[in-house]
């Protein structure tokens, strides 16, 4: 549905995340958070960037505050929520300059506010990878390309505590590990 490559792996990446997790009541890298709340907040997020796109209705509750009750299955809250997602970004045009998005400020270029979709729906994915003790579903390429996203977009969100602060680099860190680290997740983290 999306002419957007990073999205739809980015997608493919929760969605195979959400395929491998068996209990949803397992921590997550998101201390707070076990992985049923992790889902919640991460299609609310989808669901979100669809509703500042098109005008549409928001996520049904606090994507920062999840309650851990389903309205249904895994599987098909994640498909809703990237649905409306990827139909709202199949809608704008990759050169647009101005695109409403739920991300301070508010208004990005199209490329800039796909990448910050992308990248709430990869790091989620990771964090309910790694409360399933799946692999990871993030590629190195896809890594490669989110950090520029993050690094446009991250800091003045840890005001907001929706990241941790970055951590240290380490030797032989891959992509993955690099992108993690600067969203403040341990790339070794397990439950």
């Amino acid at each position: 549905m999306t002419s957007w490559p990073i999205l739809t792996e980015s997608h493919e990446a929760l969605r195979t995340a959400v395929g491998a997790t068996t209990d949803w009541e397992a921590a997550t890298p998101c201390s707070q958070w076990n992985a049923t709340q992790v889902l919640q907040h991460a299609a609310g997020d989808q669901i979100a960037f669809a509703a500042f796109l098109t005008g549409g209705d928001g996520p049904s509750e606090d994507p920062f505050s999840p309650s851990g009750s389903l309205s249904d299955t895994p599987g098909n809250v994640a498909e809703h929520a990237m649905k409306l997602s990827s139909t709202a970004w199949a809608g704008v045009a990759a050169d647009a300059e101005n695109v409403a998005v739920p991300v301070p400020p508010n208004s990005m270029p199209a490329a800039l506010g796909v990448g910050a979709c992308a990248l709430d729906a990869a790091v989620h994915a990771w964090d309910i990878a790694k409360a399933a003790g799946a692999p990871s579903p993030l590629s190195a390429s896809l890594a490669r390309e989110l950090l520029p996203v993050a690094q446009q977009i991250v800091e003045p969100l840890r005001n907001y505590g929706a990241y941790a602060p970055a951590l240290p680099g380490q030797d032989g860190d891959d992509d993955v590990a690099v992108l993690l680290r600067y969203l403040g997740r341990d790339p070794h983290w397990s439950r």
